[in-house]
C-alpha cells in the first residue's frame, strides 16, 4: 500500500498540521501538532513503501530543509560542511554540480561518495522545468497529487510562494522570473522618439532635393541589375503595396500578440535608429538620380517655413508614392527596403514557427517588393543591398542582446547602447510568442 504524508509549514517557522491516508479513498486524519522549525512556505514530500521519496518545493528550503534531505539521502556527514559551514540552501542545491564537489572549497574527499551524491542531486534537479517550478505541481496549483487522484482541498500557497519570490533586483526593485512587464511609459516614450526621427527624415529629405545633381551633368551611374533590366512603371507602385500588406499583417501580429508593448517598442527602437543612421547617409552623399526618366532637379525653396511645410508634406504622406509624395535625392540608402525588411522580420520573428503559411508570405512579399523597386528604377542596387545588410544586422545584433541578461545592465550597453539599455532593462529573456 502506498503511503503519502503532506507536510504544509508556516513561513515563520510556527507549529504545522498534516493529513495522512490509511489507503481509503477520502480517509485524510489529522496528525497533531509538530515541532518543526521551517523558514519556508511549501515543504511536500511523497514517502513511498519501496523507500524513494519525491521532493518537492526544494528551491524554497532553507538550509535546515537541506539538512533533512541530505540526511534522508544518506548523507547526513556531510550537513555540517554542506549547510553549517557553506549555508547550502534549497537553491544552491539545485544547482549543485558534480565539479562542485570536487573543487574547492568543498572538496569531498571519497569519490564513491560524490558520484553517489552526484546522482540523487541529478534526481532532485530532475523533477525541475527551466523555469524552476516543481514537476509536483504539474496537476496545477490547485491541486495536490493523492492516491492517483486530486485532493479536493485547494494549496494556492506553493504557487503564491514562487511568485512572489524574488529572482535578481533592479534599481532595488524584486524582478519575479518569467513575468515581462509591458511598461508602456517606456513604449510611449520610444514612440515620440522615432515619431521625430521621421520628422527630422522628412527635412533631410528636403535638403538633400535642393543639391541633387544635374542630369546632364551628373548621367546616371553604371548599375549592372538597372542596366540589364528594363523599366517597368508601375513597379514601384507595387512594391509600397507590399510593404502596406506586411504592415497590415504586423498590426494584426500586434493585436493578437500577448506582449504587444514590448513588440511595437522594439520595432519602433529599430525603425528610428535605421532612419537615423539614413538621414546622415543621404545628407554627406549626394548621388546622381538613377534614371533619366526621374524629372528631378535641384529645387530651392524661399524660406524656411517653406522647407517646413514641404518636410510636413513628406511625414504626413509616409514618403510614399501611392499618397502623392514625390523626392529626389534619397538614394543612400533605400528606405522602402528598411521598411519592407523590418516589417518581414517581425512577422516571422514573433508569429509562432508553425506557422509555414505566413512566414513564407511574408517573405515572398518582402522579396518581391525589393525586386520591384530596382525594377521600377527608383533606387541603385547598392541603395538596396546596404538597406538590406543594416536592417537585418542590427535586428539580429538586438534581438542577440536582449537575450543576454549581462549585457543588458552592463555599462558598456549603457554607454553605447542607450536606447537599447533603456528599452530593454527590465526584459528578461526572450518574449514568448503568445
Amino acid at each position: 500500500m502506498t503511503h503519502f504524508l503532506f507536510t504544509c509549514c508556516s513561513p515563520r517557522g510556527t507549529a504545522s498540521h498534516s493529513c495522512e491516508s490509511d489507503g481509503r479513498e477520502g480517509a485524510l486524519e489529522p496528525q497533531g501538532e509538530r515541532e518543526r522549525e521551517r523558514q519556508r512556505d511549501i515543504y511536500i514530500y511523497i514517502e513511498r513503501e519501496n523507500g524513494m521519496v519525491e521532493w518537492a518545493g526544494a528551491e524554497l528550503w532553507s538550509t535546515e530543509q537541506v539538512s533533512h534531505w541530505l540526511k534522508d539521502q544518506g548523507f547526513g556527514q556531510y550537513v555540517d560542511l554542506l549547510c553549517v559551514k557553506h549555508r547550502l540552501d534549497g537553491a544552491g542545491l539545485l544547482s549543485l554540480t558534480e565539479n562542485d564537489l570536487r573543487s574547492p572549497p568543498l572538496q569531498l574527499p571519497l569519490l564513491g561518495d560524490i558520484k553517489r551524491l552526484t546522482l540523487v542531486l541529478r534526481s532532485l534537479q530532475r523533477q525541475y522545468d527551466p523555469n524552476g517550478v516543481s514537476k509536483s505541481h504539474e496537476y496545477g496549483p490547485d491541486r495536490w497529487l493523492w492516491n492517483g487522484r486530486g485532493c479536493n482541498k485547494v494549496a494556492a500557497a506553493a504557487t503564491v510562494a514562487e511568485e512572489d519570490h524574488c529572482h535578481g533586483y533592479s534599481k532595488g526593485k524584486c524582478k519575479r522570473r518569467g513575468r515581462l512587464e509591458p511598461e508602456y511609459w517606456k513604449t510611449a516614450l520610444i514612440t515620440v522618439y522615432v515619431t521625430l526621427v521621421f520628422g527630422i527624415t522628412s527635412f533631410i529629405m528636403v535638403l538633400v532635393h535642393e543639391k541633387v545633381p544635374d542630369i546632364h551633368t551628373y548621367p546616371p551611374l553604371p548599375d549592372i541589375f538597372l542596366d540589364s533590366v528594363p523599366r517597368i512603371p508601375w513597379a514601384f507602385a507595387m512594391a509600397e503595396g507590399c510593404a502596406v500588406v506586411l504592415g497590415c499583417m504586423l498590426l494584426l501580429t500586434l493585436l493578437l500578440h500577448r506582449h504587444r508593448s514590448i513588440l511595437f517598442r522594439r520595432f519602433c527602437s529599430l525603425m528610428g535608429t535605421v532612419f537615423l543612421l539614413r538621414c546622415v547617409t543621404m545628407f554627406v552623399t549626394s548621388l546622381s538620380v538613377p534614371g533619366r526618366h526621374l524629372q528631378c532637379s535641384g529645387k530651392m525653396y524661399s524660406d524656411l517655413w517653406a522647407k517646413l511645410h514641404r518636410a510636413l508634406q513628406i511625414w504626413a504622406g509616409l514618403g510614399m508614392s501611392l499618397t502623392g509624395v514625390h523626392t529626389c535625392g534619397d538614394y543612400m540608402f533605400s528606405g522602402h527596403t528598411v521598411v519592407l525588411t523590418m516589417l518581414n522580420f517581425f512577422i516571422t520573428e514573433y508569429t509562432p514557427h508553425k506557422w509555414h503559411l505566413v512566414h513564407t508570405l511574408s517573405w515572398v512579399l518582402n522579396l518581391f517588393g525589393i525586386f520591384f523597386i530596382l525594377a521600377a528604377h527608383e533606387h541603385y542596387s547598392i541603395d538596396v543591398f546596404i538597406a538590406f545588410y543594416i536592417t537585418t544586422r542590427l535586428f539580429l545584433y538586438y534581438h542577440t542582446l536582449s537575450s543576454t541578461h549581462a549585457i543588458q545592465h552592463s555599462r558598456r550597453a549603457r554607454v553605447w547602447f542607450p536606447l537599447f539599455s533603456f528599452s530593454e532593462s527590465n526584459v528578461n529573456g526572450p518574449v514568448p510568442n503568445k
